[in-house]
């Protein structure tokens, strides 16, 4: 997934950015409101998550304008205010979940597993495809019954993978879900996680359509 990280404050805003980034996302990381508006313009996101006191405003404004123009990418409130009155108001400004600071890493990284999954129309956290078993809230899988050890960045590709089935997916399209946008990607990147993946999950797990990208494979 491509995440856009809305937080001024640095201490948290590293954290946080290195907890997505070790879960193999791709994630762009901005302090102010308008600067978030510039991102969204230039890229695709999977998930925001939104600090509420911005210095050039609060971001329930941010969210209603989102929603208004029918932006529908998931949003996962970060912030102090944790009084009832706030949690509704983030709520009913189009929020899709309320996270109080502080938090745990690793809660978040489940809060996020969990909003992906309802949008992908499928909560359920274990996948079924072929010989392979996966969890996507564990991010583990097994193969015929065996645990297979899967790398951040193998694991980000195979989950974008799995989460459209059937789609053809452009080797753009993939490095976009998985890198940020100042990080350097060497050219093969792509074609060297996507051989691994194969020699760990079967040959057949991801299909290549030469010159235009890949997909999943059929089960």
């Amino acid at each position: 997934m491509r995440i856009l990280l809305i937080e001024d404050d640095t201490t948290l805003g590293t954290a946080v950015r290195d907890q997505i980034a070790g879960d193999g996302q791709s994630v762009d990381w901005v302090t102010r409101l308008d600067a978030a508006g510039d991102a969204i313009r230039g890229a695709a996101y999977d998930l925001v998550l939104l600090d509420l006191m911005l210095p050039d405003g609060r971001g329930i404004g941010f969210l209603k304008a989102l929603r208004a123009r029918g932006d529908v990418t998931p949003v996962i409130i970060l912030t102090a205010l944790d009084q009832v009155s706030d949690r509704i108001e983030g709520l009913n400004a189009g929020a899709d979940d309320y996270l109080v600071k502080p938090f745990d890493l690793a809660e978040l990284s489940a809060r996020i597993g969990s909003v992906a999954r309802r949008y992908s129309g499928n909560p359920n956290p274990i996948v079924r495809h072929g010989a392979l078993e996966i969890d996507l809230a564990a991010r583990s899988l097994r193969r015929d019954g065996r645990p297979v050890t899967l790398t951040a960045r193998e694991w980000a590709l195979f989950e974008t993978l799995l989460a459209r089935p059937g789609q053809l997916l452009s080797k753009a399209q993939l490095e976009d879900k998985l890198y940020a946008f100042d990080a350097e990607v060497e050219s093969n990147t792509i074609e060297v996680h996507v051989s691994r993946l194969r020699k760990k999950l079967g040959a057949a797990v991801i299909e290549t359509v030469r010159g235009m990208g890949y997909r999943l494979g059929p089960p």
